[in-house]
């Protein structure tokens, strides 16, 4: 049954190859730094304290909004199918499975031999419990409604089949299921517990929940009877460590002096500038990945003028040298983005790359057009009013984005553009109710260029949450929903491409950087890997002294 489907799902789960610093490939479809590749045989036993750069927000996979929590939700969670880096959909907790000729319907084939943590059977049952949970507007789902769209309903062939049917046919569908957000939870956790279960959480992965120490660590131990790991990772049983503590550490300088001086084992996002000291460091290696999806990006808001105006948008993009951000921010360490997608997705456009950079003359020919004349401070003004810029940013200050907008305030005064910065904790409010922003910057990591449609499409009436940048053109809502449609890849390839080639041509967006997810940890730490989005996984590492 695979491989009559196999020529059509080899291309729907569009991730990436992830580029590794100081890094190969493992003979396994996971991917491994070196150093991290279990020398000789993995030890059993032991703990891995893993220290987080933020609190995740809920351990419940289809409430959860950050990718902080990912890193947890991975270890508790499984999910249907998983993704490798060469972009195959391969068997996880289903077995195999087909699809209907007109795609609107996936049965899959499970799993006999799986139990949730709280010995609750998994079976078809429990997957159809699970994706209905998350179209349910009561559970208020977040990231994982838009991953599971156009999810309709589930039908129980027998005990370990279950046919899942779609609204319209998606090329991304099948991907997405392989997402940490849509991992399979305990269908009697899940009722037991409510709205609570995100403290509770109960899954059918490596290891399982032992308790949540608010805003100090989060605790998992190894589940004695896993035995169905996927093909991304070498070992298929049961974890070799007892136990997981991520500590909560929101402090870089205390986060890195951590693992330096051994409180630790393992650190998240390691800033720039230490970078360099860590990789000559000779107790800790570095590994790191780039994050798939959306690189983080700046968002016009196309609702407020003068921003609804593609020249006074030109404008801005030829007023920036987002190379000197990139370089003075992040060392070298990060690479420039180009596109509204990140390299290595599925359709990501290379011929963007170098096809703009700063022209002056060019930012002040299109203002002056446009009718805004400098004044005596040097800002320009039009009809009495001054040529202001509302950029907002949130807090805490993430990857260095607050100072971005500090650089871009002081590049676009040259040209006569005033930018006023708001730094805010309600971005929910600011930007997604009150849609009060000119410019916002935000990323995604995504498996699928189909994710471009939740920040692009005309938005729906109905929807909670404003778009950000507010587009509402029906010539790009038509290549969108062709993306999500188009069975043929070279075809859907094209769309993409286009798509990426309007946001550019219309000055939507300024692409800025690629977000490299990066670890330090202590060389007693092997086999430490990262799945196909640049999420760290934990089933091969083994402490050895």
């Amino acid at each position: 049954m695979l491989k009559s489907v196999h020529h059509w799902m080899k291309y729907i789960a569009l991730a990436s190859f992830l580029m590794l610093v100081l890094s190969g490939c493992a003979k396994d479809s996971g991917v491994t730094a070196t150093g991290s590749a279990t020398d000789g045989k993995p030890v059993q036993g032991g703990e891995l304290s893993f220290a987080l750069a933020t609190s995740p927000d809920t351990l419940d996979p289809h409430r959860s909004g950050l990718a902080v929590a990912v890193r947890v939700i991975r270890t508790i969670y499984d999910n249907l199918v998983v993704q490798l880096p060469d972009n195959t959909i391969k068997p996880w907790l289903a077995t195999e499975w087909s699809i209907s000729p007109d795609g609107k319907s996936y049965t899959f084939k499970l799993r006999k031999d799986v139990k949730f943590h709280d010995g609750t059977p998994f079976n078809a049952e429990a997957v159809k419990f699970n994706y209905d949970r998350i179209i349910n507007p009561e559970t208020k789902a977040a990231n994982a409604l838009a991953l599971l769209r156009p999810y309709k309903s589930a039908e129980v062939i027998d005990e370990y089949t279950v046919k899942l049917n779609l609204e319209t046919p998606s090329a991304a569908f099948l991907g997405n299921l392989s997402q940490a957000l849509l991992g399979i939870v305990s269908p009697t956790a899940a009722k037991k517990y409510g709205d609570d279960f995100g403290k509770h959480p109960v899954g059918t992965g490596p290891f399982s929940f032992v308790k949540w120490n608010e805003n100090a660590d989060i605790q998992v131990a190894k589940s004695p009877e896993y035995n169905w790991a996927p093909e991304l990772v070498s070992n298929k049983g049961q974890a070799y460590l007892d136990k997981i503590t991520f500590k909560i550490v929101p402090e870089e300088a205390t986060r890195l002096g951590s693992v330096q001086s051994g409180q630790v084992l393992a650190v998240e996002t390691v800033p720039p500038q230490n970078v360099v000291t860590l990789k000559n460091d000779p107790k800790t290696q570095l590994l790191q990945a780039n994050t798939v999806g959306l690189p983080y990006t700046l968002f016009f808001n196309l609702r407020r003028p003068p921003w609804n105006d593609v020249k006074a948008r030109q404008a801005v993009q030829a007023a920036l040298d987002v190379d000197a951000i990139v370089k003075t921010l992040y060392l070298g360490t990060y690479q420039r983005a180009w596109s509204a997608l990140t390299p290595g997705i599925f359709g990501y456009d290379a011929s963007l790359e170098n096809s703009f950079k700063q022209d002056l003359p060019k930012a002040n020919r299109l203002l002056d057009e446009l009718g805004w004349v400098k004044g005596a401070d040097g800002i320009r003004e039009k009809g009495g009013k001054k040529l202001t810029l509302h950029y907002v940013d949130a807090s805490p200050n993430r990857e260095k984005r607050n100072d971005i907008a500090v650089i871009v305030q002081q590049q676009l005064k040259q040209v006569g553009i005033s930018v006023e910065i708001e730094i805010t904790k309600d971005v929910a409010n600011v930007v997604y109710k009150n849609g009060a922003h000119d410019l916002y910057g935000n990323s995604q990591v995504n498996s699928d260029p189909d994710a471009l449609k939740n920040f692009y499409r005309t938005q729906d009436p109905n929807a909670t949450r404003l778009t950000i940048a507010g587009l509402a053109d029906p010539e790009l809502d038509q290549l969108l929903d062709q993306g999500t449609y188009e069975q043929d890849p070279a075809k859907r390839e094209a769309i993409y491409k286009k798509v990426q080639r309007y946001l550019h041509d219309n000055a939507v967006i300024i692409p800025i950087y690629i977000f490299p997810y990066t670890v330090a940890a202590s060389k007693s730490v092997k086999g430490l890997k990262f799945d196909s989005l640049g999420y760290p996984l934990f089933n091969d590492v083994s402490i050895q002294k």
